[in-house]
């Protein structure tokens, strides 16, 4: 294996994991009358290889991360949520524009799925790309514990590639004693950069290369799973092609400064051209964190070519349907995310009430929108005033400023969104998203038409920053 790039992690402590190719057999989930059944439950995950002990974990259909859910664009999913768990739950379906009694936002769009019970979800699938799943519901714990799976929608014509690849980029934090450590929510995390771990994954499997031939194009679907990791993704030797972000098409583009950067919550599709030579080795690095900067993986080239030259260049996926705001006359608002440590924010509004901030820390809130604190997923919370209230069909032009010395992915559930400005600069791909990440002080104008009705979560995807008290809700009216 090779040498990481600085001294933060170790080798040890990396455990970094192959590509599972889509192509290959999903694992077996059972089926009633046409309707999927995916199972929650406990499991020991071998996240280490067999040389080592297993974890407990938790995990869909008995894998992390759980079965890959593939449909073609414009179909149905019809799939009933069991829940073997000790816990509550619901399921959330990242990304995907889906009725608001589909959400899995728990007290908000459904109730809580109580241990034994069942939920059947059922929904179109109006827009192609790479989205995944995962629990929405205690999720700082469920999400770190295994609840989360990948869900491709497949174009009506899909681009041709030789292979279809999909890496579920994961953290964990695990004990001296090699198991999932239970220090979840803890002050620290909730008040700086979240749930870092100490052990990294791709599809939850055990360290490998990945093997290509000179000459093969691959798309590769790259998605963080993590609870505050950010991945900044460079590919030695190759120029990998920008095809989608977040599930939805841009113009095909080189990476930013040659980094693939991806916050919790984010998709990035490539088009990667096997350009090197057989017998070479190529790293596949990560040094969004400098100091901890290490080789995921290595490209490794086989005998065997598989084209002289190159296929041509990247063509552009098909658009979805979404409908594009109209920034002339569209409704503008300003959201100021504040909080956490090293902050100006002495006292924020949380119940209504005027709260210092050092008792917001021992309530275990560290984070306010426009100066209020979310109290969470609570029953009692589920009708607090939204954020702000828009009519269907209308246009909106939302100002996300991060008055915070943390990164934060903001996201905005039920719609998609053109990412306009950062900064004041606008942006080179008007990019849609569902998930758009802010550096310190950093703010982005995002346009999108709310067409979908209901209440729709809105928060950092820092999942600790969420029970922190990031949230709140964009209510759309019919």
């Amino acid at each position: 294996m090779p040498e990481t790039r600085a001294t933060g992690l170790t080798r040890r402590q990396c455990l970094l994991a192959a590509a599972l190719p889509l192509s290959l057999p999903l694992p077996a989930m059972a089926q009633e009358g046409g309707v999927r059944v995916l199972r929650a439950a406990p499991l020991s995950h071998p996240l280490r290889g067999s040389a080592h002990p297993a974890i407990t974990a938790w995990g869909y259909e008995g894998s992390v991360p759980g079965p890959l859910l593939r449909y073609r664009q414009g179909e149905r999913l019809r799939l009933r949520f069991e829940n073997a768990l000790p816990q509550d739950s619901t399921i959330h379906w990242h990304g995907l524009r889906v009725p608001h009694a589909m959400d899995g936002v728990p007290h908000l769009t459904q109730p809580p799925v109580r241990p034994g019970e069942s939920f059947l979800y059922e929904f179109e699938l109006p827009d192609a790309g790479t989205y995944w799943y995962h629990s929405h519901l205690r999720s700082s714990e469920q999400v770190e514990r295994g609840l989360h799976g990948l869900l491709v929608v497949d174009e009506r014509e899909p681009p041709r590639v030789d292979r279809d690849i999909a890496w579920a980029l994961d953290d964990w934090r695990l004990s001296p004693t090699g198991q999932l450590s239970d220090s979840f929510g803890s002050p620290h995390d909730i008040s700086h950069a979240g749930r870092i771990g100490n052990a990294i994954s791709v599809n939850g499997a055990a360290p490998a290369d990945l093997a290509l031939r000179r000459g093969e194009r691959i798309r590769l679907r790259l998605v963080n799973v993590a609870n505050a990791r950010i991945f900044s993704l460079g590919f030695d030797g190759h120029a990998p092609q920008v095809i989608a972000l977040d599930g939805h098409p841009v113009t095909p583009h080189a990476p930013p400064r040659g980094r693939v950067v991806l916050a919790p919550g984010n998709r990035c599709d490539l088009l990667l051209d096997a350009t090197g030579r057989p017998g070479e080795r190529h790293a596949v690095f990560d040094d969004f964190y400098p100091r901890q900067a290490f080789d995921l993986l290595q490209l490794v080239y086989g005998p065997a070519a598989l084209r002289d030259a190159p296929m041509a260049a990247a063509v552009a996926l098909a658009p979805n349907p979404l409908a594009e705001p109209q920034l002339q006359g569209a409704v503008r608002h300003t959201l100021r995310f504040e909080g956490g440590m090293m902050s100006g924010m002495h006292r924020a509004l949380l119940d209504g009430q005027a709260v210092p901030m050092m008792q917001l820390l021992r309530q275990g809130k560290a984070w306010a929108i426009n100066g209020v604190v979310s109290a969470g997923h609570g029953a009692a919370h589920a009708h607090d005033a939204p954020l702000l209230t828009l009519r269907r069909g209308q246009s909106c032009v939302l100002t996300l400023h991060n008055d915070t010395r943390w990164f934060h992915p903001i996201h905005l559930h039920g719609h998609a969104f053109r990412v306009l400005a950062r900064s004041d600069r606008p942006t080179p791909w008007r990019e849609w998203r569902d998930t758009v990440l802010l550096a310190p002080d950093e703010r982005a104008d995002i346009g999108f038409v709310a067409d979908n009705p209901g209440d729709w979560m809105l928060h950092c995807h820092v999942l600790e920053h969420q029970d922190g008290g990031m949230m709140g809700v964009v209510r759309v009216i019919a």
